[in-house]
This record gives structure tokens, C-alpha cells and sequence, in this order.
């Protein structure tokens, strides 16, 4: 007999999969067709079909070759001093102390502030004209004048990676201490059975012992902070003279400007640039499952 199937498995996932369906992946398709078309509700009588026009036009941008770049910069940067900062935050975490419990969850705080909340704070800190930093800096007697730090070209980047570096340090502590904490005891008793000293046991047994939380955390923050808008927004919103513009905040500006077209095609060069970085992060997830 045809055995029968059982519906209710389809049933309960299908409001799921509905709601996926109209939040994520409706809008996703919006975007691809906009990015054919001349969408510019400034004009809404010239809208129409143009084809690779878009395309082409970003790739001749020098704003979008400069945000590309800008992007590059800010994930590269950003991500790598988040993670060394938060492999030492989540080693010295991982150690026995008084109060560690409430160093613990103090040290959270960078990571569960909202990003438009940080942009505001980092923007009275680096105020050229009662900010703290500058405060600070004078009291020191590393500098004589107040410096405007948002408001000069050479300074606002290294700013606002300084921030985003600030934000993502717990979120690379918390993972690692976890997987600290997972890792035996024995394996460093016997290290030092074997006269191993603290750069053997970090090189030989830390470090490949967290290979994957390592890995799947930093393609995680890689995408998140490459999607970041709201930290530089709110400190600079891409000034000055596009300074610290990167690629998702040329989308959000090019989207305020009423031209969505040519940000749908933007989104989706920027989509695929990410997506690239998803692909090798699911085909580790699925190498571990089939490891098991």
C-alpha cells in the first residue's frame, strides 16, 4: 500500500516560510527588478525599463569604485582588531578573578547598545569642541588645539573604524569564551607534563582547538559590519566629502536621494560581494553535519 504522507509537518512550517517569504525574499526580488529600470521618484514620468544601464553606470562611478574600497577597508580593519581585541578580552575573561561574573556581563555592553545609540555617543567623544577625547588629549598635553575629528578627511575614517572596533570587540569575546570554556583541562595538564610554555599551549592547543568558532564568527562579523549603516550614519553620514562613505552607506544615501534604481543596483553588487562570504560560511556548517 502507497504509503501516506503526513501534512501536518507542511502545515506548521508554511506561516514561517510565508513570512520569509514576504519580509526577505519579496523584497529581494523588488530590488533586482528596480535595478533595471530608470526608478526615480524624483522624475516618476521617465521611469521605464533601461536594462544594464545601472550596471554599467556603477561601474563607471568613481563613488562606487571609492566606497567599494572604503568597504574593503572598514571590514578588513574593523573585523581583524575586533577579533585580536576580543581573543584577549575573552582569554583574560576565561581566567579566574574576583568579579569576574560582573566583568563579564559589563564587558557585553558595547555589544548590546544600539547602533544609532553608539553613532551618538562616539559623536560627542569626538566633538571638536567639547568632546572628551579632546578633553583628554589636551590634558595629556598630546595636542594644543581642539581637533575636529568627523570634520577632516584624514581623521573621520580612522574614527569611525575606531568605533565599529569598540562595538564588536564583546561579540568576538563572548564567542571565544564559550569555546574556551569547551576545550579540556587535560589537554593543558598535559602540556605541562610535556614543559610546554604559554605561546606552545596558545599556538598548539588554543588556537586549533577554536579553528571553527573562529572561522564562523569572523564571517559573521565580516557580513554584519560590511551591512553596517547606522554607526557611520550617525557620525558622519559618509562625510566629510565621502570620506568614510562605504557601500552600504552609498545605497542608504543614493536611497534618501529618491534615485532607488540605481541603488536597487548597488545593493545587489554588494549582495553578491556578501554572498560570497555566506557561501563559504554554509559550506562549512554543512562539512561539520557531515563530519558527525
Amino acid at each position: 500500500m502507497r504509503k501516506k504522507t503526513n501534512p501536518w509537518p507542511y502545515i506548521l512550517v508554511a506561516p514561517a516560510l510565508i513570512t520569509v517569504a514576504l519580509v526577505v525574499f519579496t523584497p529581494v526580488v523588488n530590488a533586482i527588478l528596480m535595478s533595471f529600470q530608470n526608478y526615480d521618484l524624483r522624475r516618476p514620468s521617465a521611469r521605464g525599463f533601461v536594462g544594464l544601464k545601472n550596471y554599467l553606470e556603477a561601474i563607471a562611478d568613481p563613488l562606487f569604485i571609492q566606497a567599494l574600497g572604503k568597504t574593503i577597508v572598514w571590514v578588513g580593519v574593523g573585523v581583524g582588531f575586533q577579533f585580536v581585541f576580543g581573543f584577549i578580552l575573552a582569554i583574560l575573561l576565561n581566567r579566574k578573578f574576583v568579579g569576574r561574573g560582573i566583568v563579564r556581563s559589563i564587558s557585553l555592553i558595547p555589544w548590546v547598545t544600539p547602533g544609532v545609540l553608539i553613532g551618538l555617543m562616539w559623536r560627542w567623544i569626538y566633538d571638536g569642541s567639547y568632546g572628551v577625547l579632546n578633553d583628554l588629549l589636551m590634558k595629556l598635553g598630546i595636542i594644543d588645539t581642539m581637533i575636529p575629528f568627523l570634520a577632516r578627511q584624514e581623521t573621520a575614517f580612522p574614527a569611525v573604524i575606531l568605533t565599529i572596533i569598540w562595538q564588536g570587540i564583546p561579540f568576538f569575546a563572548l564567542m571565544i569564551l564559550a569555546g574556551l570554556q569547551g576545550i579540556p583541562d587535560e589537554l593543558y595538564d598535559a602540556a605541562d607534563v610535556d614543559g610546554a610554555n604559554g605561546f606552545q599551549k596558545l599556538f598548539r592547543i588554543t588556537i586549533p582547538s577554536l579553528k571553527n568558532v573562529i572561522f564562523v564568527t569572523t564571517l559573521l562579523r565580516i557580513i554584519w559590519v560590511a551591512n553596517s549603516v547606522d554607526v557611520i550614519y550617525n557620525l558622519t553620514e559618509g562625510g566629510p566629502a565621502y570620506a568614510t562613505q562605504t557601500l552600504s552607506v552609498y545605497v542608504f544615501n543614493k536611497g534618501n536621494s529618491l534615485n532607488l534604481g540605481y541603488a536597487a543596483t548597488m545593493s545587489i553588487f554588494l549582495t553578491l560581494l556578501l554572498s560570497s562570504v555566506a557561501v563559504v560560511y554554509l559550506r562549512n556548517i554543512f562539512r561539520n553535519q557531515e563530519g558527525k
